[in-house]
């Protein structure tokens, strides 16, 4: 039997959130980019998704996952956190920080701020990010768990100064 979220392609949690429903969608899509696995990470967008990044404006599923293939491709070693900043009805915003080297050796630690809005079945319709990146030696780093979803005990970004 397939479950009822299946079926509808629901995401739980739905909107309108809660504190405790966007920390727990917040952290969702934390574990899901650490994994990174483009294909996985798309599921959680609606079809027709609208996306800023930097200077990249991804629509719809495929471009997502282009992006990410390519993203993941240069950034090397990559680890996220994410914390909700705000949310309400169907929007959260968050900050976030990753650390990541390139293919020649050098870290960095990107921050920045996304903007999401939900549709009613819970997947990302609207994403835009704004990004800084910053050089730092690799004895700087503060993400050093192994690839995947960040443990559960590790501090998150106000814990860190971040």
């Amino acid at each position: 039997m397939t479950p009822p979220n299946a079926a509808s392609g629901a995401r739980p949690p739905l909107p309108p959130f809660t504190r405790e429903t966007a920390i727990q969608k917040v952290r969702m899509a934390e574990d899901a980019w650490n994994a990174r696995d483009p294909e996985r990470v798309s599921l959680a967008y609606t079809e027709d998704s609208r996306w800023r990044n930097r200077a990249e404006f991804p629509v719809g599923r495929a471009e997502i996952v282009q992006f990410l293939v390519r993203k993941w491709s240069r950034e090397l070693d990559y680890r996220l956190v994410k914390e909700l900043w705000a949310f309400a009805e169907n929007r959260i915003a968050v900050r976030f920080a990753y650390e990541w080297r390139d293919d020649a050796g050098n870290w960095f630690r990107s921050h920045g701020n996304e903007n999401w809005e939900f549709d009613e079945r819970g997947l990302m319709r609207l994403r835009f990010a704004s990004i800084n990146d910053q050089p730092i030696r690799e004895s700087d780093r503060k993400f050093r768990w192994p690839q995947g979803p960040r443990p559960q005990d590790h501090p998150g970004l106000s814990d860190l100064g971040l």
